[in-house]
């Protein structure tokens, strides 16, 4: 892996499982974390797990012992009224080196599975689960992409105002493998049984195809949403021998591929060297996003933000769009810029790809409903996917329908990082004219501040 940091991180929600500790309310769950260079928490990598129940809260003491300010967000989770915990730039500064911050926040109405990583200094990468009824066993892949120059080298190139270019690799669970049917099996099934898969990509900038080799996925959950029937379960149903489990980049000119073994417990026969085919443009992908529905009679947390499911049938309040094109990467500036909007707008964000590589864009504090890569009167109005993160295609646009109901300022980013490193992200400001705790909490008294804010008052606090 030459120098390349990576640190799989996991935050796994659940609908049951027992807290560290109950009292009178909501359940508390405590962690201590230090954090060392590796990069680990408590000498482990990948980090450890924060397996919770919804509306369990969260107090995790971070103790920074790198030589460099750190600092973590939690990718996907809404943190209600409490923007002051998201872990971003803008709302959130760093945790000095040698010194400790305890994160507090309530997973609040969610089930799903969320991924946590480190978010300045080229720290990044990430990992997720994603929790459903278990099947015999499940199982947890985490792909990305690789990179020969360490974090160091890589943060030295952005700093210089160029890209990362394209990765040296693809890795699966940290492993490189060069399909050659000789390493050690990643898992173990039983014949006749099904199993549950958990994929993250874990990716710094590459979109990537997983597949298996002579076995069916079927894809059940995403992004908490549970689809109609297009984690993915995989049943051991065919004959008993080992079979690769297959990632390839996608949408790069030159297809980088790495490989995994998965064994039959009863196997007799190494993998076939012919690996399943990659899909052929990035229409095949659109088109499959057009497949996924979410299914509507599933129990589970559900985003309300307006009263019902009929999202639909909702006037929209006013509508953003977003442009991006290659050429504007030499514009990105340091200065934040801010939308401010009005508790509960309903709000249409269109996001324009012209480039020839596809993008993705994460919203931070709420979970959005994604209705388009279509013209409007083709939105799905229906059973879109509630989701935080959107890919938009190639010289294509994707279109997002969501109410701002969760007060703060909240962060929408570039997710391929070399250009969120480089500053293309933005912000929203979401205001409650009543200024009251019903609607945001006050900026926790022991936040960290730097620079000229050090010597500038805290936010007005907001009454009961």
């Amino acid at each position: 892996m030459g120098g390349r940091v990576m640190l799989p991180l996991l935050l796994c929600l659940s609908a049951a499982g027992p807290p560290l500790l109950v009292q009178g309310g909501d359940p508390y769950l405590f962690f201590t974390w230090n954090v060392t260079y590796g990069i680990l928490i408590n000498n482990q990598f990948p980090g450890p797990n924060i397996n919770s129940t919804t509306n369990n809260n969260i107090v995790i003491n971070v103790f920074n012992y790198l030589d460099v300010p750190f600092l973590l967000t939690w990718n996907g989770i809404q943190h209600r009224k409490n923007s002051w915990q998201d872990g971003v730039l803008g709302t959130n500064y760093p945790i000095p080196p040698k010194t400790n911050y305890t994160y507090r926040f309530q997973v609040k109405d969610q089930i799903d599975s969320y991924m946590y990583y480190p978010v300045i200094a080229m720290h990044k990468a990430a990992g997720g689960f994603v929790p459903c009824d278990d099947p015999a066993d499940d199982y947890t892949i985490l792909a990305g992409d690789w990179f020969s120059k360490g974090h160091i080298a890589l943060k030295k190139i952005l700093d210089s105002g160029r890209n990362l270019g394209r990765c040296d690799g693809v890795h699966i669970n940290g492993k490189v493998s060069k399909g050659d049917g000789k390493d050690e099996p990643l898992f173990t099934m039983e014949p006749g049984k099904t199993y549950k898969y958990k994929i993250c990509n874990v990716r710094i900038k590459t979109a990537l195809n997983i597949r298996f080799q002579g076995n069916n996925m079927r894809l059940v959950e995403m992004e908490g949403s549970h689809t109609m029937q297009s984690i993915v379960l995989v049943t051991a149903n065919q004959e008993p021998m080992d079979y690769y489990v297959v990632a390839s980049t996608r949408f790069t000119r030159q297809m980088v591929t790495a490989t995994g073994i998965i064994r039959y417990t009863n196997g007799k026969g190494v993998a076939s060297s012919k690996l399943p085919p990659p899909p052929t443009s990035w229409a095949w992908s659109l088109n499959q996003f057009r497949t996924f529905h979410w299914n509507l009679t599933t129990s589970a947390a559900r985003p309300n933000p307006q009263g019902s499911y009929h999202y639909g049938s909702i006037n929209i309040t006013r509508t953003i769009k977003l442009i991006n094109t290659a050429a504007e990467i030499s514009k990105i500036t340091l200065d934040p810029i801010v939308l401010n909007f009005t508790y509960r707008d309903f709000i249409e964000i269109i996001f324009e790809n012209h480039e020839n590589a596809i993008q993705s864009w994460h919203l931070s504090g709420y979970s959005f409903f994604a209705v388009a890569p279509e013209k409007r009167n083709n939105y799905k109005l229906l059973d879109a996917f509630s989701r935080h993160t959107i890919q938009v295609f190639p010289q294509s646009w994707a279109t997002i329908l969501l109410t701002f109901d969760n007060c703060g300022m909240w962060n929408i980013r570039y997710e391929i990082w070399d250009r969120h490193y480089l500053g293309q992200q933005l912000y929203v400001s979401v205001l409650s004219s009543a200024h009251s705790l019903k609607d945001e909490y006050n900026m926790p008294d022991d936040s960290p501040l730097c620079g000229i804010m050090e010597s500038m008052p805290k936010p007005q606090p907001c009454n009961v």
